[in-house]
């Protein structure tokens, strides 16, 4: 790309506007769902959290396919440098177990089986069918916009504090090593959301494409926040 026909950088303050329209977007994150107020609360029961931690660890299991998706169809390689952390902090290194591994700590610590978690034979299909629906988008968009639908990511930490607070109070049977996972997360969350975030500010760059980025982002918020209707309905207080 020659100076000729490079874009220009968008002023800042767009750039903060657009950025402020998607940290906006924090009112629909999960967070506020029903079934997550209620077990941030200590409303729910055993039989509740082991099929919120089972249904859950089908998304987990999911993300490095996602992120592999995402590295399958860019292009660049200082992205593809920075985004191939995010699939070995959920498959784990010889050294380090991960992400999922992690979370089969938190299965067990509620009183689940590996098999049971495993066997994924706990997973509702409305679980199944949203966490594949955004595998298949991440497969099928264009590698900017699977990584702007990860910055739900910007909403995360809030959500692992909570329950790093409430949950060894309000449900003291659950082990409380099982919660490394939540811990982990914090620190991690805010270096995705540096990357991603900057990758998408970049981007999108006119009110239309500013506009599609937040219906994508819109669209990842919709999958996290049908995965606890599923759950809700299947397990009902």
């Amino acid at each position: 790309m020659t100076p000729a026909t490079r874009p220009q950088p968008v002023p800042a303050a767009e750039r903060a506007a657009f950025e402020a329209r998607l940290r906006g977007l924090e009112s629909r994150y999960h967070i506020h769902h029903p079934f997550n107020r209620r077990m941030a609360s200590g409303q729910c029961s055993r039989e509740q959290i082991q099929g919120w931690v089972a249904n859950r660890f089908y998304y987990q299991i999911n993300i490095p396919l996602k992120d592999a998706a995402i590295l399958s169809n860019c292009p660049d390689r200082e992205t593809r440098r920075e985004w191939v952390i995010r699939i070995l902090d959920h498959d784990g290194t010889a050294t380090e177990p991960g992400g999922i591994e992690a979370w089969s700590r938190l299965g067990e610590a509620v009183g689940l089986t590996r098999e049971a978690l495993w066997s994924q034979r706990l997973v509702l299909p409305g679980v199944r069918f949203a966490v594949d629906a955004y595998v298949n988008f991440a497969r099928r968009a264009p590698w900017q916009e699977a990584v702007c639908s990860s910055l739900t990511e910007m909403f995360a930490p809030a959500i692992h504090k909570e329950r790093l607070a409430g949950w060894p109070e309000h449900y003291p049977w659950i082990e409380a090593e099982g919660l490394g996972y939540f811990r982990s997360r914090i620190p991690l969350a805010q270096r995705d959301v540096d990357h991603g975030l900057r990758v998408t500010l970049d981007y999108f760059r006119t009110p239309a494409e500013q506009q599609r980025a937040t219906e994508i982002l819109q669209f990842k918020l919709d999958i996290l926040w049908s995965m606890l209707d599923a759950i809700e309905k299947a397990y009902p207080v």
